[in-house]
């Protein structure tokens, strides 16, 4: 079953993240200081909304990083029940979709719960201010139809956001494969 993003308030500061990347290291919400938005999508591996759009994801944000977008990733599923959203799998996934980003683990599933993500993918555009501009889909394509994965509505709303714009309501929410919570976890 979908699961649609929690359409977080505009506004919303971004929350702190400190997190271990699946190359090595850990990543924070701090290094990014100089970016003009910071994007936080939050993916996984097995979900076919991912797969339909990750080409899309690596290509889109390859093109926004000369502009000044930094990106992460985070994968927040319960991978003692989805294996294959494990460290391995995920690097493999960012290689085969092209992805030029830290790709990070959220095991305790607390950064998910700060983030109010809902779902893969979930997207979360910050500007200078660190402040949400827009939160919703890439676009309209979906597993089993046609629509180009090339991100026309993330693409429209960083283009504002890098303007020091705001980005009109409404926002179309992102759907896609719920966030496989670990038992307890589940927000509520």
């Amino acid at each position: 079953m979908a699961i649609a993003s929690f359409m977080v308030p505009l506004g919303s500061p971004l929350p702190a993240f400190r997190l271990p990347s699946v190359e090595g290291g850990y990543v924070s919400d701090d290094d990014f200081p100089d970016a003009a938005a910071l994007l936080v999508v939050f993916l996984s591996n097995h979900c076919p909304y991912v797969r339909r759009i990750e080409d899309g994801i690596g290509a889109l944000t390859a093109e926004y990083a000369v502009k000044g977008l930094a990106t992460v990733a985070v994968c927040s599923n319960d991978v003692a029940n989805y294996p294959d959203d494990g460290a391995e799998h995920l690097r493999r996934q960012a290689k085969r979709a092209g992805f030029g980003f830290p790709y990070l683990v959220d095991e305790s599933q607390e950064t998910a719960r700060a983030f109010k993500a809902a779902c893969t993918p979930d997207f979360f555009v910050y500007g200078r201010g660190r402040a949400l501009a827009y939160r919703g889909e890439f676009d309209g394509a979906r597993p089993g139809n046609d629509v180009k994965a090339d991100g026309t509505a993330l693409r429209s709303a960083l283009d504002l956001v890098m303007a020091g714009r705001d980005v009109p309501e409404p926002h179309t929410p992102s759907l896609g494969c719920g966030i496989k919570w670990k038992p307890g976890n589940e927000p509520g």
